[in-house]
């Protein structure tokens, strides 16, 4: 009786090791705003490469010529668009979604206040801010659906106010400033919910946004964004992360 007690225990032993070593759960599904170019492109490339069902949204999905060559789902979706925002909805028909990222955003030149024109500044706003907002508070009946339950919003740490110390940049600074009070606002209503909600610097990157003389190349920023996607705790929520994984200040 004893052995088949001791067979027992080894036996449930082995199981035990055997589970922990198939590694974490199968991937999810990811819904990335922006991705027909630059981050969103290759975040949805290398998500769907790793597995994941991937929901690419582009303003038009007929020139999203790189995204179309990759194994992901498209969708049309203006971000400053309720109506097309409602479309996406009807669309997804209550799929679940683990994780989105809200990428995309716009960055016009402006260095001095002088330069400022409203109407660019409004779009800026429109697209950087308001955007992420309202296609969060859309997608939440399915986020609630899915097991992540992460939020992440693309900032920059041009929006950081400890770190804004040569000013410059208007419209797309206060954008981005009022996107980090948005996420901190999201996290701790959310938190009791299982969420999990971030902002991320994904630095100067080599995209049309960011140009040529950018330091990081865009497969190294998408990289390090799921990165630190991959590590996120429900601790975490609400907080200020650079790609290569650092806090920044608000």
């Amino acid at each position: 009786m004893r052995n088949c007690k001791l067979i027992a225990v080894a036996l449930l032993l082995l199981t035990s090791i055997s589970a922990a070593d198939t590694g974490p759960a199968a991937p999810g599904t990811v819904l990335i705003t922006g991705a027909n170019r630059g981050i969103g492109l290759e975040l949805a490339r290398q998500y769907a490469n790793d597995g994941w069902q991937v929901v690419g949204t582009a303003r038009r999905p007929d020139a999203a010529d790189d995204l179309r060559e990759l194994d992901v789902r498209i969708v049309q979706l203006d971000v400053t668009d309720q109506h097309s925002v409602d479309k996406m909805i009807e669309e997804l028909d209550g799929q679940a979604i683990d994780l989105l990222i809200n990428n995309a955003g716009i960055l016009p030149p402006v260095h001095s206040i002088n330069e400022i024109d409203f109407e660019v500044f409004n779009q800026v706003l429109a697209v950087n801010t308001v955007g992420p907002i309202r296609v969060t508070k859309a997608l939440l009946p399915n986020l609630q659906a899915g097991e992540m339950k992460m939020i992440i919003n693309t900032t920059s740490e041009l929006g950081s106010l400890a770190g804004n110390t040569r000013g410059g940049f208007y419209a797309y600074r206060e954008s981005k400033a009022a996107l980090n009070m948005f996420t901190r606002s999201l996290a701790a209503e959310l938190k009791a919910d299982g969420f999990t909600c971030i902002v991320i610097h994904p630095g100067w990157v080599q995209t049309d946004m960011g140009g040529p003389n950018a330091t990081t190349s865009v497969p190294a920023s998408a990289a390090g964004i799921r990165e630190v996607i991959a590590n996120l705790t429900a601790a975490d929520t609400g907080t200020y992360w650079t790609f290569e994984g650092q806090n920044l200040p608000w």
